[in-house]
């Protein structure tokens, strides 16, 4: 019993990781319809952010998390009026456009501070563990999964009960009915943009401390983050939430009976058999037409 738990909170461990990374790119390619290949470069620039605010400001990483925030989100703001507003409809586009833009931040990181690893400090009050149902679980993995939770429900409230919400669900169902109601398409797209920018940069930052900081480590994350939003529904909040989690849990328990590797390779080929066969995901939101 004691091992299922331990594996239980392993996976949820991983899937408030990946909620953190999923959720910006599922809000960006919901409503936009941006392929953001670049979305992993918005988390490797958050976790760069968070070592060079400790090493040469000397801010800890917790007390970092808000210019972080605003930091990573003005990046994909600037990304989004210069390149990918005169993008929209045309997705090959799109797609190299954001690749290329990953590609030049690896670069210009490479150059600005060098392509050894880098390490950012775990905030010293959460480096110790916390016993929970006799299982000794790290302080810093419970912040991380405490603040996904907070960060998902205050996500829900701008969507669903704010004014600036409802105009994005207006424009995502039909841009050109929403316009005719006076309402700014290309402002909301800047807006969510640059917030789902935000949230890779503080999912950056929170991982950086769990791994090791490199221009390259992006990737990884990025495609991770397209399975969740692929099993979830391109639409769907709470779809992202359980998909989160569906993998989060898959991911620990295979990992366990045999390694990281296999558990990847086996996870991935059940996206691909479930695409096959259910192409809008498990959770695909449901819209009146």
């Amino acid at each position: 019993m004691e091992t299922i738990l331990a594996q239980i909170v392993t996976g949820l461990s991983i899937a408030s990781i990946l909620l953190l990374v999923a959720l910006g790119l599922a809000i960006i390619y919901g409503t936009t319809g941006v392929i953001n290949l670049a979305h992993g470069e918005f988390v490797m620039i958050g976790a760069y952010t968070a070592w060079a605010l400790q090493t040469y400001v000397g801010i800890g990483l917790i007390e970092s998390l808000v210019v972080i925030f605003f930091t990573v989100a003005l990046f994909g703001w600037i990304v989004e009026k210069v390149v990918i507003r005169h993008l929209y409809r045309r997705p090959l586009d799109t797609i190299l456009a954001t690749w290329g833009i990953g590609v030049m931040a690896q670069q210009a990181i490479r150059l600005a501070v060098g392509g050894e690893l880098r390490y950012v400090q775990m905030p010293s009050a959460m480096s110790s563990s916390v016993s929970v149902l006799g299982i000794e679980i790290s302080a810093f993995r419970l912040f991380i999964l405490a603040l996904s939770a907070a960060i998902f429900g205050f996500t829900w409230y701008l969507m669903y009960r704010t004014s600036l919400g409802m105009k994005l669900r207006a424009i995502t169902q039909d841009r050109e009915i929403a316009s005719c109601f006076g309402i700014k398409s290309k402002r909301i797209y800047s807006l969510t943009f640059a917030y789902g920018a935000g949230l890779a940069g503080l999912a950056g930052a929170l991982v950086s401390p769990l791994k090791s900081v490199s221009p390259e480590m992006g990737t990884t994350y990025v495609v991770d983050a397209f399975m969740v939003v692929v099993l979830g529904g391109v639409q769907s909040l709470i779809g992202t939430v359980a998909s989160s989690a569906i993998l989060g849990e898959l991911t620990g328990f295979l990992a366990f009976y045999s390694n990281d590797t296999m558990a990847k390779v086996l996870v991935f080929l059940a996206i691909v058999v479930l695409i096959r066969f259910r192409p809008q995901g498990l959770f695909a939101a449901k819209v009146r037409t």
